[in-house]
């Protein structure tokens, strides 16, 4: 009986930590955000070796997890505009999880373009862009494990910072009717706080989310602030990163993203300059948030 009693009060005492165990793996993502932002890649200017070389280490992961795709090797490349010739095109990476019992979809995105260099100093992008780039790419391995039940499209796309160019390439040749997305999330800076702060940006627009924000924002060590997209008093981060072109269609979306910091656009934003335990936190809230919505929305 002792023994009975003592098994009780032990799993009564570890069933709160079993509640809170971690779905991303803090290793892969911190070797992920890493090897993005390391020197190697130069910047991953779009078009550039360094930006092809993040593009191969998305595309192996790709292939590791297994993911099928609507794209030969997982590549929609598109056409850039401009005069300068060196830039002709560039190249959304486009993985796929089919639902256990939907074929609606959940997009996931984020950017993994950056600004390349500027003579001699390197602008890395830790937070802009690796950071999302990491998270989605861990995402991608929960979701192989423990499959959605609506499907989900992973999108990594590229000349973000020329314009949301990859985004709107993506839109005008996305692989199904745009009526089958329920919901864009984009993941855009998410690494660094010094408030311990993320927005979710888009609830005012649709406010359908909010119950299912706020329900797992109440569960997590971090502050989920829902606005910024344009109300009195706010900033507007409605059309700021590559959820703008799905809004502007009246796609519903929901951004993820931080306070720009004074190494945002600057050779400092450096993975030694990420919060690493915010970050993970910041992947555990977003999983959670579409788990929630996965979950709930028919």
């Amino acid at each position: 009986m002792k023994t009975i009693t003592y098994l009780i009060l032990l799993l009564f005492c570890y069933l709160p930590l079993l509640s809170k165990a971690q779905k991303i793996d803090k290793q892969t993502l911190m070797e992920d955000i890493r090897y993005l932002s390391s020197d190697q890649l130069e910047g991953r200017a779009t078009n550039t070796e360094g930006n092809k070389l993040a593009a191969a280490h998305i595309i192996e992961r790709f292939e590791a997890l297994k993911l099928t795709s609507q794209y030969p090797m997982y590549t929609q490349s598109f056409a850039l505009e401009g005069d300068d010739e060196s830039l002709d095109e560039g190249s959304n990476l486009i993985g796929f999880i089919p639902g256990t019992e939907s074929s609606k979809i959940i997009l996931l995105m984020a950017h993994y373009d950056h600004l390349g260099k500027k003579g001699d100093k390197i602008y890395n992008g830790a937070d802009d862009n690796a950071s999302g780039t990491a998270a989605l790419l861990n995402m991608a391995a929960y979701f192989m494990e423990n499959r959605p039940l609506h499907s989900i499209l992973f999108a990594v796309t590229d000349a973000e910072e020329m314009g949301l160019v990859g985004a709107k390439a993506l839109l005008q040749d996305f692989p199904f009717p745009l009526k089958q997305i329920k919901l864009v999330v984009n993941m855009d800076m998410i690494s660094r706080s010094e408030n311990n702060t993320l927005y979710a940006v888009g609830t005012t627009f649709y406010p359908q989310f909010i119950p299912y924000l706020e329900k797992v924002g109440k569960r997590s060590p971090i502050q989920l602030v829902l606005g910024n997209d344009g109300e009195k008093g706010q900033l507007d981060w409605t059309n700021a990163s590559d959820h703008g072109p799905f809004h502007k269609k009246g796609i519903p979306f929901i951004y993820f993203g931080v306070d720009d910091h004074e190494d945002y656009h600057q050779p400092s934003d450096l993975f030694e300059n990420i919060h690493q335990p915010f970050f993970l936190e910041a992947c555990e809230l977003i999983l959670n948030s579409i788990l929630e919505i996965d979950a709930s929305i028919e």
